[in-house]
């Protein structure tokens, strides 16, 4: 299984080891025993950058372990992995946007049902519970950056062997993505729209 090392670590760049590196069509599928590639999945794309010299194109979760597409082939044995670092840094926000929208509106008895974290279409879903109340963008807005002006901390834990992602006071959510060290790094979070249809809610935003 590979190892996470995003799981506890805000590193951009590692020497790690290449377990194998196999032909796939017109890439190459690599194999690290660790890694600091986020893979696509839990509402966030996936990081690009490079192993050794080779571009990273995608990075994919098979059952037991994180698979890299490289343009080039690259050696076994231990090499050096970069992340691109803007595209971390965007999808970070957005995960962590997500997180504030999901724990306000759920505050207003709205169940947070599906996250889709990626740049441009950006959204959270909601169910009603009995006691969910009316929201706008406005209110939403002014709640998020009320805790944005706070800088809430990043707080990660392991309960019962899964990750959780928490900021400041607020309740954790289980989670494996990226997020930003501390609420100040949002930057400017914009909710766009609000939409309901067949009972579910999607509140879409942006970051700039």
């Amino acid at each position: 299984m590979t190892l996470r090392l995003f799981f506890h670590s805000d590193d951009l760049k590692a020497n790690v080891e290449v377990l194998d590196c196999t032909p796939h069509e017109n890439e190459f599928a690599v194999v690290l025993r660790a890694t600091l590639f986020h893979p696509q999945g839990g509402g966030q794309p996936f990081d690009t950058g490079w192993i050794g010299e080779s571009r990273v194109l995608r990075v994919i979760q098979d059952p037991d372990r994180i698979v890299h597409y490289v343009d080039h082939p690259v050696k076994l044995g231990m090499t050096q992995i970069r992340i691109d670092e803007s595209r971390r840094r965007l999808n970070a926000r957005l995960h962590s946007a997500g997180h504030l929208i999901g724990h306000f509106v759920q505050a207003r008895g709205w169940m947070p049902i599906k996250a889709h974290h990626w740049p441009g279409e950006s959204r959270v879903q909601f169910k009603p519970s009995d006691s969910a109340e009316e929201v706008d963008i406005q209110t939403v807005q002014n709640g998020i950056e009320q805790w944005i002006a706070q800088d809430l901390p990043r707080l990660t834990s392991l309960r019962e062997g899964a990750r959780e992602i928490g900021f400041g006071e607020l309740p954790a959510y289980g989670c494996g993505g990226t997020h930003v060290r501390s609420l100040k790094d949002l930057g400017t979070v914009t909710i766009d729209s609000l939409s309901q249809k067949k009972g579910t809610l999607s509140v879409h935003y942006h970051v700039d």
